[in-house]
């Protein structure tokens, strides 16, 4: 694991009040952001499975659609030709471990940054059940940079599931 940078708790809130839109539709409060080269937000997401019915309707996975559409339409209006879906020298910014579909879409985009919130114990793939994201087997990986405002995202999951727990 490498050591957070300060602009990385600033560009978790951003991932942080994604979460917190996915409560309006009882989905899990994960948010998701990628943040391009120049510190701009290039997509956002948030988990929307039970919005949609959709099994791969996680943050990381709507975030990371978002900003490679993005970039295909800035690389088209420069007028450069290229792989709008290489996410080379973004950044992903995430309130959960990634799990290991959102991981293998993580390296699958080229992305080469990965900043995370809380631990996922379950099913996290970025070092704690599984670490997809650095595996040397694999033809790309991540530096990850985990524990980012920590307390907070877990927090927002803790609350999530005692009131669905009580409920």
């Amino acid at each position: 694991m490498t050591s957070p940078e300060p602009r990385h708790a600033e560009w978790m809130g951003l991932a942080l009040a994604e979460a917190r839109r996915a409560l309006a539709t009882a989905d899990v409060p994960i948010g998701a952001v990628v943040i391009g080269p120049d510190g701009g937000v290039l997509g956002s997401g948030r988990n929307e499975r039970e919005a949609h019915g959709d099994p791969t309707a996680h943050a990381e996975m709507l975030a990371i659609r978002e900003a490679a559409a993005t970039l295909q339409e800035l690389r088209a209006q420069d007028g450069e030709p290229g792989d709008g879906w290489r996410l080379e020298d973004c950044t992903l910014v995430v309130t959960l471990e990634p799990c290991a579909m959102c991981a293998g879409a993580i390296v699958l985009a080229r992305i080469p940054r990965v900043v995370f919130g809380a631990w996922d114990e379950k099913a996290g793939a970025a070092g704690s059940v599984f670490d997809i994201l650095r595996e040397r087997r694999l033809n790309h990986w991540v530096e990850v940079y985990a524990g980012v405002r920590e307390p907070e995202c877990a927090a927002l999951l803790r609350d999530f599931f005692a009131g669905h727990r009580a409920g």
